[in-house]
């Protein structure tokens, strides 16, 4: 099973370091932008909350970006968690292929 060793860049420190802090925005501000309670950026930002769907196009029309780009950061990231994780790494490995050939 393919395992990346390095933890990918959450979605909380990419919109912190590569939109947040350049762009001189407060979460405030950006929870405006969103039309979201500043909780929501807050519990994104320090990546206790994952980016949805409907979060991957808002931040897509906030930040003139994609809404795949935000749902890859988050797949990068619950990826590589279920991989990390001693549990799921367990369940995950109790899998098996199925015998399909005829």
């Amino acid at each position: 099973m393919l395992q990346t060793v390095r933890k990918p860049a959450s979605v909380g420190e990419i919109l912190v370091e590569e939109f947040l802090n350049p762009l001189g925005l407060t979460q405030a501000a950006l929870a405006e932008a969103m039309g979201v309670q500043r909780k929501h950026v807050n519990e994104l930002c320090n990546d206790r909350r994952s980016v949805t769907a409907p979060t991957a196009l808002i931040l897509a029309r906030v930040f003139g970006t994609t809404p795949d780009f935000w749902l890859n950061v988050q797949r990068r990231t619950d990826l590589w968690n279920a991989l990390n994780d001693p549990q799921e790494r367990e369940r995950i490995e109790r899998a098996h292929p199925l015998n399909t050939a005829a």
